[in-house]
């Protein structure tokens, strides 16, 4: 520390207090935001001096500044869209990636983190039980792990038909089809837009309550247009109900026809490290292509995605470039040949120490606690008066609405009040949770992801909803009478 530039160790020194601080708040801290956007915005917009400000002190006023309009993402009470936490060792292990300050794209540019890609993306697959032969990509997200699956996707299906389409473009080339479970997530339609596959090429097949691809709807797709090449997405984890596709009927026979699978599993791929929940993915590795996420049910920080893909000659063909000034290796993996970044951060690290922390067993243990917590939650909130259980966890999702009371309501009432109750309990800072329309009603989803989820927490959170549905009930009704 003695030759540490003082600049450093001020400022470093300070986001740390800052960073233990907030982080030993969680469990008493609201979880919502406390400050609106006007206060934020008067708070931040500071006017941008000619001369600049001393590094520590812009580190004090930004954490003073942005105070109450943190979310508790990190906390075991924010149960809200598919969002987990940050495991001590990864959480270190991303301050470190940020210290070292590596561009991951080449070997060249980082020995040690391209090595630790090529370790984790073996871990990965053994973790998954994916195919060996199966490339990977580490990328900032579910997101971009789409976008990498789907080029090796259209590369393949279009270089059976003769048809380069790096070099070619897609003016003229054969049209791709896209079969699609309608109940996808909007990532998969942004990653077809960027890649130029255009959304009027996917058509929306029926599932059931739900959320299942159903089988005869496959089959009378490619009984409808049996040479088109195809690719077909299924789930690994509806994002509502936390539904997997029936991976042993509907891969064969898209594979029957020609077709490239695609599985998102953004959270639900993770159910093959545990042995209670494995049999939701089987045959999940006869799929083309997966993609997963590191900051959801790894409890790895943002950003951090997982591609992976069955067929590597299409997937280093759809990413990889040459130039000169570049210094390629023959014999460690360029990360650069496998994902869309050039200039990238070792998201490698994080994912790395988490595994490492974890170990196999305490990624079931983490998988099989979210899982059992969310049941806890889902049934708890679902026996107080005047709540409806729409769908119970299948996994680590689930969902629930609240009724309103009045005599004849609607729907339209119902999905009302339901978002008046959500947004109730999170001003009351006990706990978040988020809204969704499923079905066609408005209900609120219920997700744990986070490694220090506890069953206190869990107890605190129906307690809150709890006060929150006596407390607005108690007001409609009065107001009613």
């Amino acid at each position: 520390m003695a030759n540490l530039d003082p600049q450093f160790q001020k400022t470093l020194a300070t986001a740390f207090e800052s960073a233990v601080e907030h982080l030993a708040g969680l469990d008493q801290n609201p979880v919502a935001a406390t400050v609106d956007r006007q206060t934020l915005r008067h708070r931040l917009c500071r006017p941008l001096t000619a001369e600049g400000v001393p590094p520590e002190q812009v580190v004090a006023e930004l954490v003073k500044d942005v105070e109450g309009g943190i979310l508790g993402f990190a906390g075991g009470r924010f149960f809200g869209w598919v969002v987990g936490g940050s495991l001590p060792a990864a959480l270190a292990a991303d301050w470190l990636t940020a210290a070292w300050d590596q561009n991951a794209v080449l070997y060249a540019s980082g020995p040690a983190a391209a090595i630790v890609e090529e370790v984790v993306g073996e871990w990965l697959k053994e973790i998954l039980g994916l195919p060996a032969k199966a490339s990977f990509a580490l990328v900032s997200g579910c997101q971009m792990a789409h976008a990498t699956c789907l080029a090796a996707a259209r590369h393949s299906l279009l270089a059976k038909r003769g048809w380069d389409v790096e070099q070619q473009g897609l003016y003229g080339a054969p049209r791709i089809r896209i079969l699609a479970n309608n109940q996808r997530h909007g990532s998969i339609e942004r990653a077809v837009r960027l890649l130029g596959l255009g959304l009027s090429q996917v058509e929306d097949l029926a599932t059931d309550q739900q959320g299942h691809l159903q089988v005869e709807a496959l089959d009378e797709a490619f009984k409808r247009d049996p040479s088109a090449p195809t690719i077909v997405l299924l789930q690994a984890g509806d994002i509502n109900t936390g539904a997997f596709d029936q991976f042993e009927a509907v891969i064969p026979l898209a594979h029957k026809h020609g077709a490239w699978v695609h599985v998102d599993g953004a959270f639900g791929l993770w159910a093959a490290a545990s042995p209670r929940y494995r049999h939701l993915v089987k045959g999940v590795e006869a799929a083309d292509s997966w993609a997963t996420d590191g900051h959801k049910w790894l409890n790895v920080p943002f950003d951090c995605g997982y591609a992976l893909v069955a067929e590597p000659d299409a997937h280093r063909a759809a990413m990889s470039h040459r130039a000169a000034y570049l210094t390629h290796d023959a014999e460690a993996r360029d990360q650069f040949d496998w994902n869309p970044e050039w200039s990238r951060r070792a998201r490698g690290f994080p994912t790395y120490a988490a595994l490492r922390q974890l170990g196999r067993e305490g990624l079931a243990v983490l998988v099989e606690g979210c899982c059992q917590h969310a049941r806890s939650l889902v049934m708890g909130i679902g026996c107080l008066p005047g709540v409806e259980v729409l769908c119970e966890p299948v996994i680590n999702q689930g969902l629930v609405r609240f009724l309103d009371p009045k005599t004849g309501a609607g729907n339209r009432d119902h999905d009302r009040r339901t978002d008046e109750v959500i947004a109730a309990i999170a001003a009351g800072g006990e706990a978040f949770f988020t809204g969704s329309t499923w079905n066609g009603i408005r209900v609120m989803r219920v997700s744990v992801c986070n490694w220090r989820t506890s069953e206190r927490d869990v107890q605190r959170a129906i307690a809150a909803v709890r006060t929150v549905v006596e407390r607005t009930q108690a007001v409609q009704l009065q107001a009613l009478s």
